[in-house]
């Protein structure tokens, strides 16, 4: 085997107290959603949002910032374990009141029996997870009054962030692997799924591939938004939300391609895979907002010009 492939086995488990214990998924999970709480908050605050600036020129509280991490972490964990359980398998957690259960609880039945354990959520879908993000945070606006497009553009030049570290816990989990390589910066990676006639092949690091990709992705939308004065930056038109969408869900469609059958709903039969064809709609959707909406902002501005007229 060529000595430079990257021997990769890490525990999963950080440490253990008793029954307790600290996953590296869970800690990138929560790394990821900590400095995306950060980033947003200084954007909160760079747009004058909250603290907001009242007519004498003093910043006041307004409220607006600290449940909006309520809102975003439910519909993430909501959105993406559903999205997991209906679109990669459905057969299992839809056939059965267990299923439904595990679906809804972090714990796992014994076959044949209602004994279970705690396993913490085993499978998140982030195809999902942003459906649940956008529920959340359409909830939020109405709640607290703020325009849509200003609350997912805010949202989208963090989000990368989190979606980088997310793809780290899997790095460390040895799960979401790739196809059989000889690439130089292959991973061996000891797992069952990671056999080829019995014996471990190098992989493609593929959640290597995307944490890189969504890191630089968040990297060029922080660029576009610190070059521009806070009034002039662009929030509220949808651009980073756009820009976010297209460049997330693009690459993960070709990176698909690099990545084994991850089972359930998807059996490598057919030329798109399940989370290619999901990725579809963000992508359009997501240049579509670029684009500036066009048709929607026609359609509002005809609207508004009605409404004039009576």
């Amino acid at each position: 085997m060529n000595p430079l492939f990257i021997d990769w086995q890490p525990q999963e488990t950080l440490f253990s107290v008793g029954s307790f214990s600290i996953r590296w998924y869970g800690l990138c999970w929560i790394a990821g959603l900590v400095l995306a709480y950060f980033l947003v908050k200084y954007i909160y605050a760079r747009q004058g949002i909250d603290p907001a600036v009242d007519h004498r020129g003093r910043k006041v509280e307004t409220g607006k910032f600290d449940p909006l991490l309520i809102y975003c972490f439910i519909g993430i964990l909501v959105g993406a374990r559903l999205g997991h359980c209906i679109f990669y398998e459905p057969g299992y957690f839809l056939t059965s009141a267990q299923g439904i259960v595990e679906m809804l609880l972090p714990i796992r039945f014994e076959p044949g029996t209602w004994d279970w354990h705690f396993t913490g959520y085993a499978g998140l879908a982030s195809h999902g997870g942003t459906i649940g993000l956008f529920i959340g945070l359409l909830l939020y606006m109405r709640r607290y009054q703020m325009p849509l497009l200003q609350v997912l553009d805010i949202i989208a030049l963090a989000a990368p962030v989190t979606a980088c570290f997310i793809r780290l816990g899997n790095l460390m989990n040895s799960e979401i692997i790739g196809h059989a390589t000889d690439v130089p910066w292959a991973f061996v990676f000891h797992t069952p799924s990671a056999l080829v006639d019995g014996r471990l092949a190098p992989r493609h690091p593929t959640q290597l591939y995307e944490a890189i990709a969504y890191l630089v992705i968040f990297l060029i939308g922080w660029r576009i938004y610190k070059r521009r004065a806070p009034e002039k930056s662009g929030v509220g038109t949808g651009f980073y939300f756009g820009l976010c969408l297209a460049a997330i869900f693009a690459f993960r469609f070709f990176v698909e391609f690099l990545k084994e059958v991850q089972g359930g709903t998807d059996d490598g039969s057919t030329l798109l895979n399940v989370g290619q064809m999901l990725s579809i709609p963000f992508v359009v959707a997501g240049l579509w907002c670029m684009a500036g909406m066009p048709g929607l902002k026609k359609r509002n501005a005809q609207d508004h010009e009605k409404t004039d007229r009576t």
